[in-house]
């Protein structure tokens, strides 16, 4: 969902794990050359929604990366059976109240524009909350943990998972930087 802490997680896991990280939405900035409202804007989600399943092929092809996608990247077929079957991926969830409350004073956000945008997270939680579920190996809840200890959930789960070195996941006491 947006604002559940994708970017923020993804950078400091990165920095964790020595590995690169990709924000999916700044990569389709990139190759459209314009923000993702001012294209969608003009465009339409549809449109915008090809370019997203267009970069999600691609990156999804790297190795070693850590990626953050845009919050409606689960509701194309192809962008869940990439995700899933090439990466580990991660639903960090979080409550539509939640949600509300973190991007009261957001104006990037296109389909968070204008009307009720509490009414509009609730709606779209409805709608890809199963998907997120059906796309990820891993859900963390979100509810209110500072960002050392989503980093630590997400850290646990993959050793957990055998899919990094126990030596990079700091102990429970250890949250290290935030």
């Amino acid at each position: 969902m947006p604002g559940c802490g994708k970017s923020t997680v993804g950078r400091h896991l990165a920095r964790q794990l020595g590995r690169r990280f990709v924000d999916s939405d700044a990569e389709i900035e990139r190759e459209i050359g314009a923000s993702i409202r001012t294209w969608f804007d003009a465009h339409g989600e549809a449109a915008f929604r090809d370019v997203e399943q267009r970069v999600i092929e691609a990156l999804t092809q790297q190795d070693g990366i850590i990626l953050a996608t845009g919050g409606g990247a689960v509701l194309r077929p192809a962008n869940r059976d990439a995700l899933h079957s090439r990466s580990q991926v991660f639903y960090l969830r979080s409550s539509p109240d939640e949600l509300a409350r973190r991007l009261r004073n957001d104006t990037q956000r296109p389909l968070l524009q204008g009307g009720d945008p509490l009414r509009k997270l609730r709606d779209l939680f409805r709608e890809r909350d199963p998907l997120y579920r059906r796309t990820a190996h891993f859900v963390v809840e979100t509810a209110r943990p500072s960002v050392p200890a989503l980093l630590n959930m997400v850290l646990m789960q993959l050793e957990l998972a055998g899919h990094v070195d126990p030596s990079l996941v700091p102990s429970p006491v250890d949250t290290g930087p935030a």
